[in-house]
């Protein structure tokens, strides 16, 4: 029984990490309504932009953290532009856009192509945004291994060399924190959503940038403030998960991709409240299956997860 309730705690604490790293995917595809690929290549430039300060320049810890976040705003910012600008797939989409209105001819004598660009469009724009964060990707995570080509990197660590026993169950500080710190960030993010006006903007966003527009609120400012937010959010969970592990490699970038997208998808992507639930859920079915079959049916469980849900739900939640 002791080994049970062990290996539920793990879980709950690996889940609540899963969520931290999925808050942002929530948070921007509940404004954006749109999937970003280069979310998890973002997190991790940003955080070999602060192992590499913390390595060359023996950088504070204060000062690593506040580098990893603001470089996360700064790519974010940089994706946002480039792939989702004006809602229209950045100037991907717009290039898209204008060949597709002249191939297409013209509706009621204008070209096709410059329709409604700050309120989104359905000609195919969103697949090309797709695409788009998809090359960001790549280019992000080459510049990030350009940065610190060593497979294994030094990262500042937070982790304590004790841990808390209680009733035969070993819990480490570090870790509770982290799991503390993903309940606070999801809960007041939520309450943001639900009870401040810029939360009401960013919730009309999403729901409709047409009567958004209509109704006087800048959607593009909006969308962009939204997309700072939720890469300033990739950049605390870098930031705190890899000081509770000390160290950085090529692979983060797509375990935040992986992890937290799964998590969000469980909870219903879009859902900024869900997402923890789905972090939990997430962080139980993988721990128990590595107790039963080892860490290749943990990694297993996690793509079955992925699997079912879509099956299951044949969509994505919305809300907070």
């Amino acid at each position: 029984m002791t080994e049970l309730l062990q290996t539920t705690i793990d879980g709950v604490l690996d889940g609540s990490a899963y969520a931290l790293v999925g808050l942002g995917l929530a948070l921007s595809f509940g404004t954006l309504r749109r999937l970003n690929l280069a979310y998890g290549a973002g997190a991790m430039l940003a955080a070999y932009v602060g192992a590499w300060l913390h390595q060359r320049h023996g950088a504070p810890v204060a000062v690593v953290a506040l580098a990893v976040v603001g470089t996360a705003v700064l790519v974010g910012l940089y994706v946002e532009r480039l792939c989702f600008a004006d809602a229209a797939g950045g100037r991907f989409g717009k290039n898209f856009g204008k060949n597709f209105g002249n191939n297409v001819g013209t509706v009621n004598g204008e070209n096709s192509g410059r329709a409604a660009l700050p309120v989104a469009g359905h000609d195919g724009r969103e697949v090309v945004a797709l695409a788009s964060t998809f090359a960001v990707w790549m280019q992000l995570e080459q510049l990030a291994v350009n940065l610190l080509p060593r497979h294994l990197n030094p990262f500042p660590s937070l982790a304590g060399s004790s841990q808390w026993e209680l009733a035969g169950l070993a819990l480490r500080p570090e870790r509770v924190a982290l799991a503390v710190l993903a309940v606070v960030l999801t809960l007041a993010l939520a309450a943001a959503l639900r009870s401040t006006r810029a939360g009401l903007a960013w919730r009309a966003t999403a729901d409709s940038r047409v009567a958004a527009h209509l109704v006087g609120i800048d959607v593009p400012g909006v969308q962009r403030l939204a997309f700072a937010a939720a890469c300033a959010l990739s950049g605390v969970a870098a930031f705190a998960v890899l000081a509770t592990d000390g160290q950085v490699t090529p692979m983060f970038g797509m375990w935040v991709l992986v992890k937290g997208l799964v998590a969000a998808m469980l909870g219903g992507l879009g859902s900024i409240s869900g997402v923890l639930i789905g972090g939990w859920v997430l962080g139980l079915v993988e721990a128990h299956a590595q107790t039963l079959f080892g860490a290749l049916g943990r990694e297993f469980a996690t793509w079955a997860l992925l699997l079912l849900v879509l099956i299951r739900r044949g969509g994505v939640g919305r809300g907070a």
